[in-house]
């Protein structure tokens, strides 16, 4: 059987950042908010969640807690992409990446929570 194509496509979004969060942590560090405390911390533990997330998922049985669990993991992001304006300013091409990240947040929780509510 085939998944969803939301449900595939935030596996694979969700699946592949996972991935990259534990392997190359230095690559997120930046983004994390010093008021939250150790970043690496957080980055690996963001990693952690997200592949679990897309595991969940993945399989039919799981597949709309998955969707409750991306939908509360991607708002859960909003304080780094709010950072990412902080530490952008003077800096246009990190601030064009922001403004594009940060509206992304809306259709990618939309599309969870239409795979929580089994749409």
């Amino acid at each position: 059987m085939r998944l969803p194509a939301p449900a595939t496509w935030l596996a694979a979004a969700l699946g592949g950042s996972g991935v990259l969060h534990l392997v190359r942590p230095r690559t997120y560090e930046w983004l994390v908010p010093p008021e939250l405390g150790d970043a690496r911390a957080w980055v690996l533990g963001s990693g952690v969640a997200e592949v679990g997330t897309a595991a969940l998922l993945a399989a039919p049985a799981t597949r709309r807690a998955g969707g409750w669990a991306a939908a509360g993991l991607l708002a859960s992001f909003l304080p780094a992409h709010l950072h990412h304006f902080r530490v952008a300013r003077g800096r246009p091409a990190l601030l064009a990446a922001a403004a594009v990240r940060l509206p992304l947040q809306a259709p990618m929780i939309a599309a969870a929570l239409r795979v929580a509510r089994g749409r």
